[in-house]
């Protein structure tokens, strides 16, 4: 038979998707599931977006241009002026989806072997485009007791080498839900432009700052040749399956590497391009509105979290997650118990391990995130979950303890 390759063997698993063979033997099981482990909001798309979908009459979907409609490409531009940043249409690329904006831009920013510092934890995914890339990340730990505040910039210095070429930032932060001040935008923003590498931000969850003002990175016209934005329309719109993203850079070299690699895919999905097309057109007040759902859905979750001895938690600025430290040893026995063993009321609930999160899988061990994409309800009835299955699981625990 033949060998596998090492980028196919050392490719990692989806901390996300983990536990989803138990969870489907829970349903089996008849048990009801909390699914908090995954960003899927349950708010509805746009009505006239999909409206524009069952209307279309197009005899053949055709190929579509490789940068991207330029209709979606000039809203979107325009889109970003609310936030102080002025892109001309040629600065935007559309994506199959944000993670292939991310791909993108690790490929043309990163010869194999060189080096991206990320604080962490970070989005489980950024791992596996690394690797794909023969790319090497170099975490920065960050921590849950200070609500995950951008590290030092001091420990950022220490960790460049002659291979770093570029710095990530998710912002808002997924798993953390941290918002990065202007303050410290400016400190990367200057350690990049003197050490002349790029800075890569992921923005997807920017329209969900819930106590300060979101910075794009794309505001600081001085270092426009360092920066590369990647986005998507998948969280701010609920269109998760239109796989429609965006990589936004003003630095001609990075357009152009961009452009080859998206003509090896040939063109972003039509019917999802449409989609985004006519959420950006329509998207006051839904925008205002969802943000407020999710606001309102953080605050239920922080309250009802409160409420549970012993664990570890902080209040999220933004994006729509929470990372807490439990009562356990190991978080990903117990997710995993919860759905094989354990149930309240005939329901239960599904967790990532937070360890995923982490390049140093031993640093987020007895921590979850939770994805408040359900509503206030629900998240009650899982927290109501969550509080019971601690006290069985660690009462379980203590008479196994004294059995031995």
């Amino acid at each position: 038979m033949p060998n596998l390759s090492n980028r196919g063997n050392d490719a990692p698993s989806s901390p996300i998707r983990k536990l989803a063979s138990f969870a489907e033997q829970a349903k089996t099981a008849g048990k009801q599931i909390f699914h908090l482990n995954i960003g899927q909001p349950d708010i509805p798309s746009p009505k006239e977006a999909l409206e524009a979908i069952k209307q279309d009459e197009s005899d053949v979907v055709e190929y579509g241009p490789t940068q991207g409609k330029p209709s979606l490409r000039r809203i979107y531009a325009n889109y970003y002026r609310k936030f102080e940043a002025y892109l001309e249409t040629e600065d935007v690329f559309v994506t199959t989806g944000a993670s292939e904006a991310i791909l993108f831009a690790m490929a043309a920013c990163c010869n194999p072997g060189d080096e991206i510092i990320i604080p962490e934890p970070f989005y489980a995914n950024y791992t596996g485009f690394a690797n794909f890339c023969s790319a090497k990340i170099v975490p920065i730990p960050s921590y849950l007791e200070d609500g995950f505040n951008l590290p030092e910039i001091g420990h950022f210095k220490n960790k460049i080498t002659d291979q770093t070429k570029a710095i990530l930032l998710c912002n808002p932060g997924n798993p953390t839900g941290k918002v990065y001040s202007r303050e410290d935008l400016i400190a990367i923003l200057d350690l990049v432009m003197e050490h002349d590498l790029f800075l890569i931000v992921d923005e997807v969850y920017k329209e969900f700052c819930y106590d300060k003002k979101f910075i794009s990175v794309l505001e600081f016209e001085q270092a426009k040749e360092h920066v590369i934005v990647v986005d998507s329309v998948s969280k701010i719109y609920s269109l998760c399956g239109a796989r429609i993203g965006f990589l936004s850079t003003r630095n001609k070299a990075i357009q152009s590497a961009v452009l080859k690699f998206a003509q090896m895919r040939l063109c972003p999905p039509h019917h999802g391009q449409q989609l985004a097309e006519v959420s950006f057109q329509y998207r006051y007040p839904y925008i205002d509105e969802v943000k407020g759902e999710y606001r309102l859905r953080r605050d239920t979750l922080y309250a009802e979290l409160q409420k549970i001895e012993n664990i570890s938690i902080y209040l999220p600025e933004g994006a729509f997650y929470i990372i807490a430290g439990l009562p356990v040893d190991d978080a990903e026995t117990f997710c995993q118990w919860l759905l094989s063993d354990f149930s309240y009321k005939n329901k239960t609930v599904m967790f990532s391990p937070a360890a995923g999160f982490y390049h140093d899988e031993s640093l987020g061990k007895n921590q979850i995130r939770i994805a408040f994409v359900l509503n206030p309800a629900a998240i009650r009835e899982a927290m109501e979950c969550l509080r019971e299955g601690l006290k069985v699981y660690n009462k379980a625990l203590v008479s196994t303890s004294q059995g031995a």
